[in-house]
C-alpha cells in the first residue's frame, strides 16, 4: 500500500521511511527543503511541500491509503504549534484527496490520569516533565483536541522518552492507556505505528506505546 509520510526527516520519521519500504509498502516522504534523499527506492517519491499549507499537501496525500505524521518541535521551547497546526493542514489535505486514515505521534505525558502508571510516577515525575516541556505537551494536546474533533479515522500513539538504540522488534501498546514507564527505542516506534495502520480495534483512540518486558 502507498504511505504518506510527514516528518520524513526527523529521527522517528527516517526510521518509519526505511521500515516502510523494506516491508513492501510505497512511500511518499513529505519534506519542507529540497534534499538529497539518504534512502534511494524505487518506491520512494519525495515530495516537498509546507505542512501548513493544505494545497501544498495534496498531490502528496493523492492515491495513499493512511498519512503518518512523526513530526514534532524543534526542542522545548518550541512554541510555532507545529504539532497541531501541521496536522489541521493535513486532515484539510485529506480530505481534499479522499484519504481517511492518519496515524500521528503524541507522547505519553499527555494522558493526564495517568492510567497504567504507579501513584508515585503520577504524582512526582509527571509533573516535573509537564513543567519543564510545558510548550510541546501544550501543542501535543492541541494536536490531539484537532484530530478528536475531524471526522478522519486517526490514531494517536503516545510512547515514552524515545532513543536511536537499535530497534528490538517488540513493544507492548494499551489503548487510552500508559505502557509501564521506560524509555523506547524510536525504530519500534515506527514499527508500531506500521502495525496500527491496519488495526481497526486503534481507531479514534490514542495508544500508549512503551518497551517490551
Amino acid at each position: 500500500m502507498r504511505l504518506t509520510v510527514f516528518g520524513a526527516t526527523g529521527g522517528t520519521g527516517r526510521l518509519l521511511v526505511r521500515q516502510a519500504l523494506a516491508a513492501g509498502h510505497e512511500v511518499t516522504a513529505v519534506v519542507r527543503k529540497p534534499t538529497v534523499p539518504a534512502i534511494d527506492h524505487p518506491s520512494l517519491e519525495i515530495v516537498v511541500a509546507d505542512v501548513f499549507d493544505p494545497a501544498s499537501l495534496t498531490a502528496a496525500l493523492t492515491g495513499s491509503v493512511a498519512a503518518l505524521s512523526a513530526l514534532g518541535p524543534h526542542g522545548r521551547n518550541d512554541t510555532t504549534r507545529v504539532c497541531s497546526a501541521a496536522t489541521g493542514s493535513i486532515l484539510e489535505a485529506m480530505d481534499r484527496s479522499g484519504v481517511r486514515r492518519v496515524v500521528a505521534v503524541s507522547a505519553q505525558p499527555v494522558l493526564r490520569g495517568g492510567a497504567g502508571e504507579p501513584l508515585w510516577f503520577r504524582t512526582t515525575v509527571r509533573p516535573l516533565i509537564r513543567a519543564v516541556y510545558r510548550n510541546v505537551y501544550a501543542d501535543l494536546e492541541r494536536m490531539e483536541r484537532v484530530l478528536a474533533a475531524s471526522a478522519a479515522d486517526w490514531t494517536v500513539l503516545r510512547p515514552p522518552y524515545l532513543t536511536d538504540r537499535p530497534a528490538t522488534g517488540r513493544y507492548r501498546s494499551a489503548i487510552e492507556a500508559s505502557v509501564p514507564n521506560g524509555s523506547m527505542a524510536r525504530a519500534d516506534l515506527a514499527q508500531a505505528m506500521l502495525d496500527i495502520v491496519n488495526d481497526p480495534a486503534t481507531v479514534r483512540h490514542a495508544i500508549g506505546v512503551g518497551p517490551a518486558k
